[in-house]
C-alpha cells in the first residue's frame, strides 16, 4: 500500500489523529502526513502510506491555499476562536477600502511572528506547552512568503479571505497581525486549506470514506511516481534500477532514454521499466546521485 491519500480533514480531530485511524482501518502501519492542520481547521491534509512515507518531506515544502475568516474586534491568547479575548471587544465594520489597503502590506515576502500556541519549539520544547503553562514563549520571526491574498467578503465584524503561502505560514498570524494592523484586534474564526502543493481538495475523500473502506481505500492512492509531479521524471534500463536500488549513481549507459541533465542541480524522478518509482536523484556532474530510494 504505497502512494498519497488525500484526505477532507473534519474540524475538531489533529492531524495524527486522522494518520491513527487511516492507520487502524487501512491496516497499514506506515502512515506519516505532510504538514499539520490544527485542530480546528478543515480542509485537505495529504497522507502518504508505505514506501511514499519517505517522500514526506519534499511533498510537504509546496505552497499552500486556504480559505480563512478572520473575526475583528477583539484578539484572543490563541489567535484562533478557541483562545480566551485579550482585552475588551470593539464594534467593528470595516469597509472593503480600508482592508484592501492593510491587506497590501501582508504580500510579498517578510518576517511573520508565529503564535504563542504553535508547535514551533522554544529550548527543545514546543511553544504551545510553555503557553498552556503560562511560561515565558520567546519566539524569532520566520520569513513566509504570500504569493496570493484575496479579499473575497465582508460582513459586520468577520471578513473572508483566500491565501497562498509558503510553508511554515501561519494564518493565525495573519488574522493577529491584520486586527493589530486596523487597531480593533482580531482571531482566526475558521480555516479550510484547500491546495497543498499539486494536491487539490476536489480530490480528496472525507475520513469517514477513508475508514469505511478499510484496506480497500489503497484504490484512492496517488502513485508515488505521480506525487511529484513537477519534478522531471527519467526511465532507467533494468540494470539502472539495480543501481539505483544500492544507491549507486548512474549514467546515461544506465537509462533507457536520451537525457540531457540540466545546467546545475536538479532533482529528478528515477522510474523503474514498469513506471514505478524507485528514486529521486539529484544531477550532478552529468550523472544522477540517488538522494532518496524507494526501492
Amino acid at each position: 500500500m504505497d502512494g498519497v491519500l488525500l484526505i477532507d480533514k473534519p474540524s475538531g480531530l489533529t492531524s495524527h489523529d486522522v494518520v491513527a485511524r487511516v492507520r487502524r482501518s487501512s491496516r497499514e502501519r506506515r502512515i506519516g502526513h505532510t504538514g499539520t492542520l490544527d485542530p480546528r481547521a478543515t480542509g485537505l491534509l495529504p497522507l502518504v502510506l508505505g514506501r511514499a512515507t519517505r517522500l514526506a518531506s519534499r511533498i510537504t515544502g509546496g505552497l499552500k491555499s486556504y480559505d480563512a475568516v478572520v473575526h475583528l474586534g477583539f484578539a484572543t491568547d490563541t489567535d484562533d476562536a478557541d483562545g480566551r479575548p485579550v482585552g475588551p471587544e470593539v464594534s467593528v465594520s470595516p469597509v472593503a477600502t480600508e482592508l484592501e489597503a492593510a491587506l497590501a502590506e501582508f504580500r510579498g515576502t517578510f518576517d511573520q511572528m508565529p503564535p504563542d500556541h504553535s508547535a514551533k519549539k522554544v529550548g527543545g520544547r514546543k511553544a504551545y506547552d510553555l503557553a498552556r503553562r503560562a511560561e515565558p514563549v520567546v519566539l524569532s520571526p520566520v520569513t513566509v512568503s504570500v504569493h496570493a491574498l484575496e479579499l473575497t467578503g465582508v460582513a459586520g465584524p468577520t471578513v473572508s479571505l483566500r491565501v497562498t503561502v509558503t510553508s511554515g505560514f501561519y494564518v493565525r498570524s495573519l488574522a493577529r497581525d491584520l486586527g493589530q494592523r486596523l487597531g480593533c484586534g482580531g482571531h482566526l474564526a475558521s480555516l479550510r486549506r484547500t491546495r497543498s502543493g499539486t494536491f487539490d481538495l476536489s480530490a480528496a475523500i472525507t475520513l469517514a470514506e477513508a475508514e469505511q473502506a478499510g484496506p480497500e481505500v489503497s484504490s484512492r492512492l496517488i502513485p508515488p511516481a505521480a506525487a511529484l509531479p513537477q519534478l522531471p521524471a527519467v526511465t532507467m534500463t533494468d540494470v539502472g534500477r539495480e543501481r539505483a536500488i544500492h544507491g549507486n549513481s548512474l549514467g546515461p549507459d544506465h537509462l533507457a532514454e536520451r537525457w540531457l541533465p540540466p545546467a546545475g542541480t536538479a532533482e529528478v524522478r528515477l522510474l523503474g521499466l514498469d513506471g514505478c518509482l524507485v528514486a529521486l536523484a539529484e544531477a550532478r556532474g552529468g550523472a544522477l546521485h540517488p538522494v532518496v530510494v524507494l526501492g
